[in-house]
Protein backbone atom coordinates (compact mmCIF):
# COMPACT_ATOMS: atom_id res chain seq x y z
CA UNK A 1 0.00 0.00 0.00
CA UNK A 2 2.97 2.24 1.09
CA UNK A 3 4.87 1.56 -2.54
CA UNK A 4 1.45 2.52 -4.15
CA UNK A 5 0.74 5.47 -2.76
CA UNK A 6 4.30 6.68 -3.38
CA UNK A 7 4.44 5.41 -7.10
CA UNK A 8 1.18 7.80 -7.48
CA UNK A 9 3.13 10.68 -6.02
CA UNK A 10 5.73 10.10 -8.29
CA UNK A 11 3.59 9.90 -11.20
CA UNK A 12 2.01 12.70 -10.05
CA UNK A 13 5.69 14.76 -10.03
CA UNK A 14 6.37 13.70 -12.87
CA UNK A 15 2.95 15.09 -15.17
CA UNK A 16 3.50 18.72 -13.09
CA UNK A 17 7.14 18.40 -14.57
CA UNK A 18 6.12 18.51 -18.44
CA UNK A 19 2.95 21.13 -18.25
CA UNK A 20 4.84 24.45 -19.33
CA UNK A 21 4.74 27.93 -18.04
CA UNK A 22 1.55 29.31 -20.07
CA UNK A 23 -0.71 26.69 -19.21
CA UNK A 24 -3.74 27.18 -17.60
CA UNK A 25 -7.28 25.16 -17.21
CA UNK A 26 -9.57 25.02 -19.81
CA UNK A 27 -13.40 23.64 -20.62
CA UNK A 28 -13.02 22.75 -24.80
CA UNK A 29 -15.46 21.70 -26.63
CA UNK A 30 -16.20 19.32 -29.76
CA UNK A 31 -18.59 19.79 -32.10
CA UNK A 32 -19.75 17.50 -35.34
CA UNK A 33 -20.86 20.10 -37.56
CA UNK A 34 -19.16 23.57 -38.62
CA UNK A 35 -20.14 27.06 -37.18
CA UNK A 36 -21.96 29.37 -39.04
CA UNK A 37 -20.15 31.96 -40.80
CA UNK A 38 -18.96 35.61 -39.21
CA UNK A 39 -21.25 37.94 -39.61
CA UNK A 40 -20.27 41.40 -40.93
CA UNK A 41 -20.63 44.22 -38.20
CA UNK A 42 -19.45 47.43 -36.92
CA UNK A 43 -16.93 47.87 -34.34
CA UNK A 44 -18.40 50.27 -31.53
CA UNK A 45 -16.56 53.45 -30.64
CA UNK A 46 -14.10 52.81 -28.04
CA UNK A 47 -15.93 53.93 -24.87
CA UNK A 48 -12.83 55.15 -23.43
CA UNK A 49 -8.77 54.78 -23.40
CA UNK A 50 -7.06 51.82 -22.32
CA UNK A 51 -10.02 49.29 -22.77
CA UNK A 52 -8.81 46.62 -25.51
CA UNK A 53 -11.02 45.02 -28.37
CA UNK A 54 -12.43 41.19 -28.50
CA UNK A 55 -13.71 40.38 -31.41
CA UNK A 56 -16.95 38.08 -31.51
CA UNK A 57 -17.18 34.55 -32.21
CA UNK A 58 -19.17 31.31 -32.29
CA UNK A 59 -19.94 29.72 -28.79
CA UNK A 60 -21.59 26.19 -28.47
CA UNK A 61 -24.24 25.71 -25.79
CA UNK A 62 -26.98 23.11 -25.33
CA UNK A 63 -29.11 24.43 -28.37
CA UNK A 64 -26.18 25.16 -30.88
CA UNK A 65 -23.74 27.22 -31.65
CA UNK A 66 -24.60 30.86 -30.32
CA UNK A 67 -23.05 34.12 -30.59
CA UNK A 68 -20.47 36.18 -28.49
CA UNK A 69 -20.89 40.17 -29.59
CA UNK A 70 -17.68 41.51 -30.02
CA UNK A 71 -16.51 43.93 -27.21
CA UNK A 72 -14.09 46.36 -25.53
CA UNK A 73 -12.67 45.07 -21.86
CA UNK A 74 -10.48 45.68 -19.49
CA UNK A 75 -6.54 44.10 -20.16
CA UNK A 76 -5.98 41.84 -16.93
CA UNK A 77 -2.49 43.78 -16.66
CA UNK A 78 -0.16 46.25 -18.74
CA UNK A 79 0.93 44.69 -22.03
CA UNK A 80 -1.51 42.21 -22.16
CA UNK A 81 -2.46 40.76 -25.56
CA UNK A 82 -5.70 38.97 -26.03
CA UNK A 83 -5.37 36.20 -28.60
CA UNK A 84 -9.01 34.89 -30.02
CA UNK A 85 -10.23 31.43 -29.50
CA UNK A 86 -10.99 29.97 -32.79
CA UNK A 87 -12.65 26.66 -34.10
CA UNK A 88 -10.23 24.08 -35.26
CA UNK A 89 -10.64 20.94 -37.22
CA UNK A 90 -9.57 17.73 -36.01
CA UNK A 91 -10.44 13.74 -36.80
CA UNK A 92 -13.67 14.43 -38.52
CA UNK A 93 -14.32 17.25 -35.24
CA UNK A 94 -14.47 21.10 -34.59
CA UNK A 95 -12.87 21.61 -31.48
CA UNK A 96 -13.24 25.24 -29.73
CA UNK A 97 -9.45 26.56 -28.58
CA UNK A 98 -10.21 28.85 -25.75
CA UNK A 99 -8.87 32.59 -26.24
CA UNK A 100 -6.19 33.70 -23.40
CA UNK A 101 -4.11 36.39 -22.41
CA UNK A 102 -0.14 36.84 -23.02
CA UNK A 103 2.75 39.42 -23.83
CA UNK A 104 2.51 37.58 -27.66
CA UNK A 105 -0.56 37.13 -30.31
CA UNK A 106 -0.48 33.17 -30.50
CA UNK A 107 -1.39 31.21 -33.23
CA UNK A 108 -5.90 31.42 -33.82
CA UNK A 109 -5.63 29.55 -37.09
CA UNK A 110 -5.61 32.54 -39.17
CA UNK A 111 -9.41 33.35 -39.25
CA UNK A 112 -10.45 36.45 -40.24
CA UNK A 113 -12.12 38.23 -37.15
CA UNK A 114 -11.83 41.47 -38.43
CA UNK A 115 -10.53 44.70 -36.73
CA UNK A 116 -6.27 44.13 -36.67
CA UNK A 117 -7.63 40.26 -36.17
CA UNK A 118 -7.08 39.47 -39.97
CA UNK A 119 -5.57 36.12 -39.31
CA UNK A 120 -2.07 36.54 -38.00
CA UNK A 121 -1.22 38.81 -35.12
CA UNK A 122 -2.77 41.74 -34.23
CA UNK A 123 -2.84 45.29 -36.15
CA UNK A 124 -4.78 47.18 -33.92
CA UNK A 125 -2.18 48.66 -31.85
CA UNK A 126 0.64 48.29 -29.35
CA UNK A 127 1.59 48.90 -25.89
CA UNK A 128 4.43 51.74 -25.62
CA UNK A 129 5.52 52.23 -21.85
CA UNK A 130 2.69 50.75 -20.24
CA UNK A 131 0.27 52.63 -22.42
CA UNK A 132 -2.02 50.89 -25.22
CA UNK A 133 -1.95 52.96 -28.30
CA UNK A 134 -5.02 52.41 -31.31
CA UNK A 135 -4.45 51.90 -34.63
CA UNK A 136 -6.86 53.84 -36.20
CA UNK A 137 -6.33 52.50 -39.58
CA UNK A 138 -8.21 49.71 -38.32
CA UNK A 139 -9.71 50.35 -34.72
CA UNK A 140 -12.52 52.99 -33.98
CA UNK A 141 -11.99 55.22 -31.37
CA UNK A 142 -13.69 58.02 -30.09
CA UNK A 143 -12.74 62.19 -30.70
CA UNK A 144 -11.54 64.43 -28.24
CA UNK A 145 -9.85 64.36 -25.71
CA UNK A 146 -8.10 61.54 -23.22
CA UNK A 147 -6.94 60.18 -27.29
CA UNK A 148 -3.46 62.19 -27.48
CA UNK A 149 -0.70 60.10 -28.52
CA UNK A 150 -2.63 56.98 -28.20
CA UNK A 151 -3.63 56.78 -31.95
CA UNK A 152 -1.57 56.44 -35.04
CA UNK A 153 -2.24 54.89 -38.58
CA UNK A 154 -0.06 52.53 -39.79
CA UNK A 155 -1.60 50.66 -42.73
CA UNK A 156 0.72 48.41 -44.35
CA UNK A 157 1.02 46.20 -40.66
CA UNK A 158 -2.76 45.75 -41.22
CA UNK A 159 -2.30 44.45 -44.78
CA UNK A 160 0.39 41.68 -43.58
CA UNK A 161 -1.79 40.33 -41.18
CA UNK A 162 -4.25 38.59 -43.64
CA UNK A 163 -4.44 35.14 -44.36
CA UNK A 164 -8.00 34.84 -45.81
CA UNK A 165 -8.61 38.56 -46.70
CA UNK A 166 -12.34 38.23 -47.67
CA UNK A 167 -13.36 34.73 -45.75
CA UNK A 168 -15.65 34.56 -43.18
CA UNK A 169 -15.35 31.15 -42.72
CA UNK A 170 -15.78 30.87 -39.07
CA UNK A 171 -13.14 27.57 -38.37
CA UNK A 172 -9.90 26.37 -39.36
CA UNK A 173 -8.83 23.50 -41.32
CA UNK A 174 -11.06 20.84 -42.29
CA UNK A 175 -13.30 20.92 -45.27
CA UNK A 176 -14.01 24.60 -46.60
CA UNK A 177 -11.48 26.47 -43.26
CA UNK A 178 -8.90 28.53 -43.27
CA UNK A 179 -5.30 26.51 -43.98
CA UNK A 180 -2.50 28.44 -42.28
CA UNK A 181 -0.11 26.04 -40.05
CA UNK A 182 1.25 28.38 -37.27
CA UNK A 183 5.11 29.72 -38.55
CA UNK A 184 7.85 30.25 -35.94
CA UNK A 185 7.42 33.61 -35.42
CA UNK A 186 3.60 32.63 -34.08
CA UNK A 187 4.59 30.03 -31.72
CA UNK A 188 6.48 33.15 -29.87
CA UNK A 189 3.78 33.03 -28.03
CA UNK A 190 3.94 29.08 -26.51
CA UNK A 191 6.52 30.74 -24.00
CA UNK A 192 4.70 33.01 -22.75
CA UNK A 193 2.46 32.96 -19.19
CA UNK A 194 -0.84 32.58 -20.32
CA UNK A 195 -4.50 33.52 -18.99
CA UNK A 196 -7.49 32.33 -19.50
CA UNK A 197 -11.01 34.89 -20.37
CA UNK A 198 -11.13 37.49 -17.61
CA UNK A 199 -13.54 37.68 -14.86
CA UNK A 200 -15.67 40.17 -17.06
CA UNK A 201 -15.33 38.38 -20.33
CA UNK A 202 -16.46 35.46 -18.83
CA UNK A 203 -19.82 37.09 -17.51
CA UNK A 204 -20.16 38.25 -21.19
CA UNK A 205 -20.49 35.13 -22.19
CA UNK A 206 -22.33 33.51 -19.90
CA UNK A 207 -24.70 36.26 -20.83
CA UNK A 208 -25.02 35.59 -24.63
CA UNK A 209 -25.56 31.75 -24.04
CA UNK A 210 -28.92 32.62 -21.67
CA UNK A 211 -30.25 34.76 -25.07
CA UNK A 212 -32.21 32.76 -26.61
CA UNK A 213 -32.07 35.07 -29.96
CA UNK A 214 -28.45 34.71 -30.03
CA UNK A 215 -28.42 31.33 -30.67
CA UNK A 216 -28.14 30.72 -34.88
CA UNK A 217 -31.10 28.44 -34.81
CA UNK A 218 -33.10 31.77 -33.60
CA UNK A 219 -31.23 34.13 -35.74
CA UNK A 220 -29.91 32.00 -38.97
CA UNK A 221 -26.72 33.09 -38.17
CA UNK A 222 -27.44 36.91 -38.26
CA UNK A 223 -27.39 37.46 -34.52
CA UNK A 224 -29.16 41.08 -33.82
CA UNK A 225 -26.36 41.99 -31.33
CA UNK A 226 -23.33 41.53 -33.25
CA UNK A 227 -21.12 43.81 -31.52
CA UNK A 228 -21.69 45.31 -27.91
CA UNK A 229 -19.51 48.58 -26.47
CA UNK A 230 -19.52 47.21 -23.61
CA UNK A 231 -19.02 43.70 -21.90
CA UNK A 232 -23.16 42.47 -21.68
CA UNK A 233 -23.75 42.01 -18.23
CA UNK A 234 -21.72 44.74 -17.01
CA UNK A 235 -22.96 48.19 -15.56
CA UNK A 236 -22.88 50.42 -18.83
CA UNK A 237 -24.23 47.09 -21.15
CA UNK A 238 -28.11 47.83 -21.26
CA UNK A 239 -26.89 51.47 -22.81
CA UNK A 240 -25.11 50.32 -24.88
CA UNK A 241 -26.32 46.98 -26.01
CA UNK A 242 -27.30 46.38 -29.84
CA UNK A 243 -27.30 50.79 -30.36
CA UNK A 244 -23.93 49.79 -32.71
CA UNK A 245 -23.95 46.33 -33.46
CA UNK A 246 -25.56 46.27 -37.19
CA UNK A 247 -25.45 42.84 -37.40
CA UNK A 248 -28.86 41.75 -38.41
CA UNK A 249 -29.03 43.50 -41.62
CA UNK A 250 -25.52 42.58 -42.77
CA UNK A 251 -24.29 40.40 -45.56
CA UNK A 252 -22.67 37.12 -45.89
CA UNK A 253 -20.59 36.26 -48.55
CA UNK A 254 -17.77 33.85 -48.52
CA UNK A 255 -18.48 30.56 -46.77
CA UNK A 256 -21.82 30.96 -47.20
CA UNK A 257 -22.65 27.51 -48.24
CA UNK A 258 -20.90 26.01 -45.08
CA UNK A 259 -22.64 28.51 -43.03
CA UNK A 260 -26.40 27.10 -44.22
CA UNK A 261 -25.34 23.53 -43.32
CA UNK A 262 -24.02 24.27 -39.90
CA UNK A 263 -27.34 26.01 -39.38
CA UNK A 264 -29.31 23.25 -40.62
CA UNK A 265 -27.25 20.64 -37.97
CA UNK A 266 -27.39 23.34 -35.00
CA UNK A 267 -30.25 21.47 -33.55
CA UNK A 268 -27.96 18.12 -33.20
CA UNK A 269 -26.93 18.93 -29.65
CA UNK A 270 -25.92 15.79 -28.55
CA UNK A 271 -23.24 15.23 -30.90
CA UNK A 272 -21.06 17.93 -28.63
CA UNK A 273 -18.58 16.83 -25.90
CA UNK A 274 -17.60 18.80 -23.24
CA UNK A 275 -14.01 18.33 -21.91
CA UNK A 276 -11.62 19.93 -19.75
CA UNK A 277 -7.15 20.21 -20.05
CA UNK A 278 -4.45 21.42 -18.81
CA UNK A 279 -3.18 22.99 -22.01
CA UNK A 280 -4.81 25.79 -23.91
CA UNK A 281 -6.01 24.11 -27.16
CA UNK A 282 -5.09 20.75 -26.24
CA UNK A 283 -8.77 19.85 -26.54
CA UNK A 284 -8.75 15.41 -25.70
CA UNK A 285 -11.90 13.99 -28.40
CA UNK A 286 -13.47 11.37 -27.53
CA UNK A 287 -15.72 9.17 -29.24
CA UNK A 288 -18.00 6.04 -28.31
CA UNK A 289 -15.38 6.18 -25.13
CA UNK A 290 -12.46 5.50 -26.78
CA UNK A 291 -9.34 8.21 -26.98
CA UNK A 292 -8.59 10.65 -29.90
CA UNK A 293 -5.57 11.95 -30.70
CA UNK A 294 -5.48 15.44 -29.61
CA UNK A 295 -5.83 18.49 -31.48
CA UNK A 296 -2.92 20.69 -32.02
CA UNK A 297 -1.67 22.97 -28.62
CA UNK A 298 -2.04 27.01 -28.99
CA UNK A 299 0.88 28.13 -31.06
CA UNK A 300 1.98 31.20 -31.33
CA UNK A 301 1.54 34.83 -33.13
CA UNK A 302 4.12 37.60 -33.48
CA UNK A 303 4.54 41.09 -30.98
CA UNK A 304 2.30 43.44 -32.34
CA UNK A 305 5.66 45.69 -30.67
CA UNK A 306 7.44 43.89 -33.50
CA UNK A 307 5.64 44.96 -36.22
CA UNK A 308 6.60 48.44 -37.85
CA UNK A 309 4.23 50.92 -37.96
CA UNK A 310 4.26 54.64 -39.28
CA UNK A 311 3.28 56.85 -36.57
CA UNK A 312 0.87 59.82 -37.95
CA UNK A 313 -0.49 62.84 -36.48
CA UNK A 314 -2.46 61.67 -33.54
CA UNK A 315 -6.05 61.96 -34.57
CA UNK A 316 -9.39 60.67 -32.80
CA UNK A 317 -11.05 58.43 -34.79
CA UNK A 318 -13.65 59.31 -37.30
CA UNK A 319 -16.47 57.34 -38.92
CA UNK A 320 -17.29 53.87 -37.89
CA UNK A 321 -15.33 51.11 -39.66
CA UNK A 322 -17.56 47.91 -40.58
CA UNK A 323 -15.72 44.53 -40.63
CA UNK A 324 -16.04 42.66 -44.00
CA UNK A 325 -14.27 40.83 -41.99
CA UNK A 326 -11.39 42.15 -42.86
CA UNK A 327 -11.12 45.43 -40.48
CA UNK A 328 -10.45 47.64 -43.37
CA UNK A 329 -12.86 50.56 -43.69
CA UNK A 330 -15.79 50.30 -46.67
Amino acid sequence: MRLSRSLRWLLLALVLTVIPASSYAGVFISVGFAPPVLPVYVQPVCPEPGLMWTPGYWAYGADGYFWVPGAWVPAPYAGALWTPGYWGWSNGLFVFHDGYWGRHIGYYGGVNYGFGYGGIGFAGGIWRGGIFSYNTAVMHVGVGGGWGSRVYVDHEVVERGFVARDSHVAFSGGPGGIHHEASAEERVAEHDQHRGPSEVQQHHAEAARADKTSYAKSNGGHPANAAVAHPLGSPHAAESHGAESNGAGASHVAGAAHGSEAHAASTHAGESHAMTSSRPGAAHMQSGGASRAPERASAAGSHPAAAPHAPSAPRGGGSASKSSPGGHRK
